[in-house]
């Protein structure tokens, strides 16, 4: 393809989602709405802290502790000494750019979270100037907002871009805003990524995808 490939961050690029849910699911739990990790995956992964904060009020009937973000990013960071790049994806990004396949990174997380992310792993070169997060746009995923925005930046039609996303709201979003969408079933239940383009368990397999788009 000769378009644009546009990343989602957590879960696809860096292998975060599993410390961002248990940390999620911790402090909701503190806060008096109990939740699991698991519970946490299914109810707010790939969403923004803002519409987490909207959903988890709205289970609570009241407000949570005004810091809960502070906290949250705080023991995110803590973390991320840690953290590691999804098995096999910069394999798919050299693969781009010997075939002079342009790419960026939308991400609901904020740039503060994903540049933190990518330093870590050694990506942030790579996408620098090509970063948009949700604090870009009005309307985080599942609205289509922060895909169009990205494509619009980089000067491509919406129908010309592939998007690979790992959860639910990111192909919703993807899909609305009329691109291709691959759903990377890594960490997430594929037949929740059902309404993917395609939906593949490997890495490996992404090179091969985005040739076909």
């Amino acid at each position: 393809m000769s378009g644009l490939v546009i990343f989602d961050n957590d879960g696809v690029l860096v292998d975060s989602e599993r410390l961002a849910n248990t940390i999620l699911a911790e402090l909701l739990t503190e806060a008096g709405l109990p939740y699991t990790f698991e519970e946490a995956v299914r109810d707010f992964m790939g969403g923004s802290m803002a519409s987490m904060r909207q959903k988890a009020e709205a289970q609570l009937g009241r407000s949570l502790p005004a810091d809960l973000e502070d906290r949250y990013h705080q023991r995110l960071f803590d973390g991320f000494a840690q953290l590691q790049a999804i098995a096999g994806v910069e394999a798919v990004l050299d693969h781009l750019d010997a075939g002079g396949v342009a790419y960026c990174l939308a991400s609901s997380g904020t740039h503060r979270r994903i540049r933190t992310a990518l330093t870590t792993v050694g990506f942030l070169d790579r996408f620098e100037g090509r970063i948009f997060s949700a604090e870009d746009v009005a309307h985080g995923k599942p609205a289509p907002d922060l895909f169009l925005y990205a494509a619009s930046r980089l000067g491509v039609k919406p129908g010309d871009c592939v998007v690979v996303e790992d959860s639910p709201l990111g192909v919703a979003a993807a899909n609305a805003a009329g691109m291709t969408v691959f759903g990377y079933a890594g960490m997430t239940d594929p037949a929740k990524l059902s309404a993917a383009t395609a939906v593949f368990h490997d890495m490996a397999a992404l090179a091969e995808l985005i040739d076909g788009a």
